[in-house]
């Protein structure tokens, strides 16, 4: 190891050392050949041909050295590109070298140079040159892998990410990490060898895992079944296995790939599922040369709403937020990604009637997607004032506005949590449902199919989105812990957001007026697993290096989310991921009389009131864990005297 050690320091040769090995391996080349051709008569070097034969073929060779530059390489990495300069070079050297006997015999010069010799000191040198660099760059590897401290890696994906993420090991020095084996689910590819390292099927990963001791799994393809993909990397978390995943493909093409953007593999790459498929043919033609106003385009939502509404091509896309810092910088972000798309920022509350008419009166849109809203479920708990003036009577006053100015379509993007409400957030979001669903079917009762179309989405949570769990988990788990987890049992749906905002379009794109759509959200995820996974995937134990705390069920919490109420059921669409919800309808007059009682509560500053109204609103918002649990009481009494 005290050997090793220094060799591991040995710094890039110069140039004329590497030529000098050359020609030294070419001249070695040449005495073979020539024993060879003649026999091994070794009484043959004493004659005056060897010695003209000799400089005449490593003169050539050198110039040919020259010529292709060789020398330039870097033994220590040497590949197949190598190989072919090296055959290139020699064929080139040989080639030249018939030439010259060609014009030595028709100017009747007296120097003859076998062509067996020829030949043979062709092969002879070929083989040298690519045997001595292979030899340096194997024990150049050897010495690496030999280092303390050093990490066996499995790469799965056997193709050319795969072969690019084990080039980029050997090419860094420095970099920590030996590739022992590749992983595949092709069958053309299982038990073939790429590189001198076989390909195994992802079915064996604990036998490999074992038999090689692989500390890391470095994802390194795209085409990877999705299930198949978190079934091993569950079980390389379970057998203590880092797992690593590769940047964007683009940056990899364009050889931008380094062993410092291998990066941990991230819970939103676990939780994924299969791709979208979306009419976009349909969006482009319904969307191309429109006005579009997007509410909250600050937020994780709108904002990506916004970017995704780039790509079919409005006339104008109208960003609203209250949120100056966030609108400004995602104006800058969307601009560069779609230059010729034009993004106006208007700041506004949407609350502010005159913002909101000047916003209507100016741009005149043809399409709202209304995604402002307060959805933290804890803050509405305790300040039920400001949710039911934002979510209830800003997207009142949005939808009013949106039927003054002859608005084509409005999508009003509401939450889970509005099914079977336990909390003041879920509660306001279900109002507005209601208001935004009968102002649609009275519209459409009086003008017919020339009103604007309302329509709502409905989804659960969407992974890194502002106040999400993850974020705050991620946040935790850099702090060391512990992890805070509000009850053993919880779950929650998930959806990443350029999935979700996907849903949305492609919803607001297919709705006739009236639906409700409710989004496919895969399984309910149990948020201590979620945490669990997260603190292992960071390369720590839960329970033992960082710690799961349970803190008890916040104000208007609930175990378990529904995306539907108990009396709703789904019709089928085109889309497989997309169910159109069947609701009870709603009177408009009775609903807009109900909202006129809690526009007067609201005046009153008297949140028990205001909760009081909106359980009269929906008889099904039953509070949890919270001090509005007592107006349940009183009215359960006053049905049951």
């Amino acid at each position: 190891m005290k050997i090793i050690k220094p060799l591991n320091n040995i710094k890039i040769v110069p140039r004329w050392i590497i030529f000098t090995f050359d020609i030294a391996v070419s001249a070695i080349a040449f005495f073979f050949a020539y024993v060879l051709c003649y026999n091994f008569q070794l009484d043959s070097f004493t004659n005056e041909s060897f010695a003209i034969d000799f400089l005449f073929c490593i003169g050539l060779t050198a110039l040919s050295f020259m010529i292709f530059r060789l020398y330039s390489g870097i033994v220590r990495y040497t590949s197949a590109v190598d190989s072919i300069r090296i055959l290139s070079t020699i064929v080139f050297t040989s080639i030249t070298m018939f030439i010259a006997k060609l014009a030595f015999i028709a100017f009747s010069i007296n120097i003859s140079i076998p062509t067996n010799l020829i030949i043979t000191y062709a092969l002879f040198a070929f083989t040298g040159l690519t045997t001595y660099r292979t030899c340096i760059k194997i024990f150049f590897q050897y010495t690496k892998s030999t280092r303390n401290g050093r990490k066996n890696a499995i790469v799965y994906g056997a193709g050319d990410l795969g072969i690019a993420v084990k080039r980029t090991f050997e090419h860094d020095f420095r970099a920590d990490k030996t590739i022992v084996a590749y992983m595949d689910d092709s069958e053309e590819k299982i038990g073939k060898v790429i590189d001198g390292l076989k390909i195994f099927s992802s079915k064996d990963f604990q036998r490999i895992v074992r038999k090689y001791g692989v500390d890391e799994l470095i994802i390194a393809s795209t085409r990877i079944d999705i299930e198949t993909k978190n079934l091993v990397v569950e079980q390389a978390l379970e057998l203590n296995v880092n797992v690593l995943t590769l940047p964007p493909v683009h940056k990899i093409i364009n050889g931008d790939l380094s062993p410092a953007q291998i990066k941990q593999v991230k819970i939103e790459d676990l939780l994924e599922r299969a791709p979208i498929q979306i009419s976009n043919m349909k969006l482009l033609d319904q969307l191309r040369g429109k006005r579009v106003l997007v509410t909250g385009a600050a937020g994780s939502i709108g904002s990506e709403i916004s970017k995704q509404l780039g790509k079919y091509e409005p006339q104008m896309i109208i960003l609203c937020d209250q949120a100056e810092s966030p609108l400004h910088n995602l104006q800058l972000d969307l601009q560069d990604q779609f230059k010729n798309q034009i993004y106006h920022t208007f700041i506004a509350d949407i609350r502010s009637q005159e913002r909101m008419r000047l916003l209507f009166e100016t741009f005149k849109p043809h399409f709202v997607y209304h995604a402002a809203a307060y959805k933290h479920v804890p803050m509405m708990e305790n300040h039920p004032s400001e949710g039911v003036k934002t979510n209830v009577f800003g997207t009142y006053q949005l939808a009013n506005l949106a039927v003054e100015f002859d608005v084509q379509k409005f999508v009003f993007v509401s939450t889970d949590k509005a099914v079977n409400p336990t909390n003041v957030m879920g509660a306001t979001k279900r109002i507005a449902e209601k208001y935004v669903q009968s102002l649609n079917n009275y519209l459409t009762s009086v003008n017919g199919i020339k009103s604007t179309k309302f329509i709502t989405t409905r989804f659960g949570n969407v992974l890194g989105s502002n106040g999400s769990v993850i974020p705050r988990f991620k946040d935790q788990i850099e702090k060391g812990g512990p992890v805070t987890v509000t009850h053993p049992d919880i779950t929650r749906y998930f959806m990443t957001i350029p999935e979700a905002c996907q849903l949305v379009i492609e919803a607001g794109n297919m709705g006739n007026g009236g639906e409700i759509f409710v989004f496919d959200m895969g399984k309910s995820v149990k948020i201590v697993d979620l945490a669990k996974k997260m603190i292992r995937l960071s390369g720590f134990t839960p329970f033992k290096d960082i710690d799961i705390k349970f803190t008890g069920l916040r104000p208007g919490e609930k175990l378990y989310e529904e995306l539907l109420n108990d009396l709703e059921n789904t019709l089928p669409t085109h889309h497989e991921k997309i169910m159109i919800a069947k609701v009870r309808n709603n009177d408009f007059e009775l609903v807009k009389s109900e909202l006129n009682t809690l526009g007067k509560e609201l005046e009153s500053n008297n949140n028990v009131n205001i909760v009081r109204q909106m359980k009269v609103m929906v008889p099904e918002f039953k509070s949890q864990n919270s001090i509005y649990e007592q107006l349940d009481k009183e009215i359960m009494a006053t049905i049951n005297p």
